[in-house]
């Protein structure tokens, strides 16, 4: 009989090293699903005595629903249930190697042990994830240098900016820091899945496809009050701008610190990096997805509607609307649901933008589904499609009358330029091709079109759908805006606007222009600038005109999101107006990071940020904001003196890296006249 209550030797390291799980920082044994692990304890007088052990989670651990199993010795592993096999006994202490089937529950298990006929004695507690590395499990990722980036990675570069003008930005997921574990397990127990009914949810936990749904939701606070709580004003008093984050880790740790109430402020990129940092967690392969030009299709016809009063002002008229971009994330998972060719990557969408199944949640969608348009398979296909697939109608709408007339449609402007990070490397890869076949291709609108006929487009007499004859109308004109040197904020907007007249005959045109600032969302938030002029444009002529927008004009009204929208509505007399927009992103002044030194583990290394003022006024309020896993610990914050115009500032900090390896440090610097100025070095940390 044991005459003490066991003690237990996790071996820790050992199992770590195998389990992929040695960037965790826990006392407590922490391994993935269908691979062994071995304990030693003792408190075994005769270890040769039939040893049963359990293996339980959940509220209410029953072997019905696969959240208890009980075991005893065996002289192999088994494939399909939990087993144990006998290493070694001496005459304290017995070494035993556990596993775990390829499709157990996830999450924290307490593992007992009963020797003979005594009552089970508790040997503590271990938590078990999935594993992307083991050929059973359904998050089986068969490339390992892919597995290295999408569940052991902390650092991500997330794309922003607009399809002319790709940005990037680097995000610090640190899935692996501190309580980051235990935050994404209480996650799962808070969600209204859990809390409806705890068993049942309990032992779905095997299943990515049911975790990565229930994630989708619990990261946005909507419904449940879960970890993030969006914002889309452009006003974010009583919160942090969303733009200001730099990672996940402050989120995570916030949430949890406030007794879990939903931490302000976020929009669609906070939502896929904190998912990216749970499913990461988790041992789900997750990356974010940033795709341009993305659509908002509120009424699923996959169509989006814009409206313009007869100024050109974009007006806020009917819930469709086209972001300058949108992210999301993919997972890789199986699709057992739908069979072989639709598992890979799935999307996931955690930005509360619709209902499904009655909250906001989005996703998995099978992006080869997505491709193939097959959106009438499981979860929130049409939405997916839509947003890198719906045409888009432009609407001259007249308030007083009511009347709409239909501007231009076009089938080619959603879903541009769909990036996600490389593999191992900082650089930006295409995954457009992906998800769509090539824009104006036949196949591209079989695809389209097999997506309407499934969605019972086809046949419905739409009484809002432009009619064929508007359609086909064709302009007297053309116009396009063009940039005109730098796009920076700080200095004066220059552009150009080229009319061209596609007639053998003169027209007279009279434009409207406007200039708003917005959101990322091309939501208008100020009206900064307008103008009109008429013209006579002689038999195919074109004309330029140069347009200013001046730094004083547009100063206090940019948003933090550093967007402007022009737009000119040309009325062509006698002719159909034609509709000339561009959606412009101004460039933060640049920041410098550089490391004064080698950097070595345990060792201090200098930093110095160094930043130039662009403008010819003082600018105030300066902070600067540093973090990156392993170089530090949470979030450095400094506060820097004002600077006058044209003056350069140098800010030193110290760091001691904590683990040898290619690490990331991010900036983040912020003052009265420019907001969340980022930028990211890497560092190569040597032992």
């Amino acid at each position: 009989l044991a005459a003490t209550q066991p003690s237990t030797n996790w071996h820790l390291k050992e199992n770590a090293r195998e389990h992929h799980t040695s960037k965790f920082s826990s006392e407590e044994l922490i391994v993935r699903r269908g691979q062994v692990f071995t304990i030693t304890f003792n408190g075994t007088e005769k270890p040769e005595q039939n040893l049963i052990f359990l293996a339980e989670t959940g509220p209410k651990p029953s072997k019905a629903t696969r959240t208890l199993a009980t075991f005893g010795i065996s002289s192999t592993v088994s494939k399909e249930g939990w087993s144990a096999v006998l290493q070694s006994t001496n005459s304290s202490s017995v070494s035993i190697s556990i596993s775990s089937p390829h499709n157990a529950v996830i999450g924290r298990y307490k593992l007992s042990v009963q020797i003979g006929s005594s009552p089970p004695a508790s040997l503590g507690t271990f938590v078990l994830l999935f594993n992307p590395w083991s050929s059973g499990d359904d998050v089986f990722m068969p490339n390992k240098a892919e597995c290295e980036e999408y569940v052991l990675e902390e650092f991500g570069i997330i794309f922003a900016g607009n399809k002319n003008r790709i940005s990037g930005f680097g995000w610090n997921f640190g899935q692996f820091q501190g309580d980051i574990l235990n935050i994404c397990l209480s996650i799962m127990d808070r969600s209204l899945y859990y809390r409806q009914d705890p068993v049942t949810d309990v032992s779905h936990r095997h299943d990515p496809k049911y975790l990565g749904r229930v994630l989708s939701a619990m990261v946005n606070a909507n419904d449940d009050q879960g970890v993030v709580l969006g914002n889309w004003s452009g006003k974010y008093e009583g919160g942090k701008n969303p733009s200001s984050w730099t990672g996940s880790g402050e989120i995570l740790q916030s949430w949890k610190k406030s007794g879990f109430k939903p931490v302000k402020y976020g929009q669609c990129w906070v939502f896929a990096a904190v998912l990216t940092t749970v499913l990461r967690c988790l041992g789900i392969p997750t990356r974010t997805i940033t795709n341009f030009s993305s659509a908002h299709d509120a009424d699923g016809n996959l169509r989006v509607d814009e409206f313009y009063d007869a100024d050109g002002n974009h007006l806020e008229r009917g819930a469709d609307s086209v972001w300058n971009f949108h992210v999301w994330n993919e997972s890789w998972f199986t699709r057992n649901d739908l069979g072989p060719s639709y598992s890979g990557w799935q999307i996931l969408d955690a930005t509360p933008q619709e209902e499904s199944g009655g909250i906001y949640q989005c996703g998995p969608a099978s992006r080869h589904a997505i491709k193939e348009g097959d959106v009438d398979l499981d979860y929130d296909c049409p939405f997916v499609f839509a947003e890198v697939n719906a045409d888009c109608m432009y609407w001259n709408y007249d308030s007083a009358t009511g009347k709409k007339t239909l501007i231009f449609s076009k089938s080619t402007e959603i879903g541009d330029s769909i990036s996600t990070k490389a593999v191992g490397r900082d650089d930006r890869v295409d995954v457009t091709r992906d998800y769509k076949y090539e824009e104006g291709s036949a196949k591209e609108r079989d695809i389209f079109k097999k997506a309407r006929k499934k969605l019972g487009l086809e046949d419905k007499f739409d009484p809002t759908a432009p009619t064929q004859e508007e359609i086909e109308q064709k302009p007297d004109i053309s116009g396009k805006f063009k940039v005109a040197g730098s796009l920076e904020v700080g200095k004066d907007v220059n552009l150009l606007l080229v009319l061209e007249n596609l007639q053998s005959d003169a027209k007279t045109v009279n434009v409207n222009m406007t200039a708003w600032s917005t959101l990322y969302t091309r939501r208008p938030v100020n009206e900064i600038w307008k103008d009109s002029l008429s013209v006579t444009l002689a038999p195919k002529e074109e004309k330029q005109f140069p347009i200013k927008i001046k730094y004083p004009e547009y100063q206090q009204q940019l948003t933090t999101d550093k967007t402007i929208q022009v737009t000119a509505l040309c009325h062509v007399e006698d002719g159909i107006q034609v509709l000339v927009q561009r959606n412009i992103t101004l460039d933060n002044p640049a920041i410098d990071i550089q490391v004064l030194g080698e950097a070595k583990v345990n060792k201090e290394v200098v930093v110095e940020v160094a930043f130039t003022n662009p403008i010819n006024a003082e600018v105030k309020d300066c902070v600067l904001q540093v973090e990156g896993s392993d170089l530090l610990q949470g979030i450095l914050e400094l506060r820097i003196p004002p600077l006058k115009a044209s003056e350069k500032s140098s800010t030193k900090f110290k760091l001691i890296p904590s683990e040898a390896g290619p690490k990331h440090l991010l900036v983040n610097f912020s003052c009265d006249k420019f907001a969340d100025i980022k930028t990211f070095k890497m560092v190569n940390v040597i032992n």
